[in-house]
């Protein structure tokens, strides 16, 4: 099973620019039983980061089971929010485009 820092890393290979026409927004990661990251998604380009960012678009929090389970496919994102494993604050809309942004292989 890969880790979360795989994970993250990742998700700048699977990046899919075509569905981040005209997005600016930043995602944030914060991994309740690991280290925070957050995504840049703007002008169909994606840097990923560790830490936090000043000013996230979203922010999902999860333990690092929930996000290798939803980014390997194994766990249905929106399942996971409506069971309370995941949470999302400020644009929660956006974290529907997640998928896909970063789809699963």
């Amino acid at each position: 099973m890969p880790t979360v820092s795989e994970i993250i890393d990742q998700m700048k290979a699977k990046f899919n620019a075509d569905a981040a026409s005209g997005l600016d927004v930043v995602f944030q990661f914060d991994i309740e039983d690991g280290d925070t990251y957050n995504v840049t998604v703007k002008d169909g380009t994606c840097d990923v980061a560790s830490g936090a960012h000043d000013a996230p678009s979203v922010t999902l929090i999860m333990s690092s089971e929930t996000l290798i389970g939803i980014m390997t496919g194994e766990t249905d994102g929106m399942q996971a929010f409506m069971s309370g494993q995941l949470r999302a604050e400020g644009d929660i809309m956006l974290a529907t485009k997640l998928a896909d942004l970063f789809p699963v292989s």
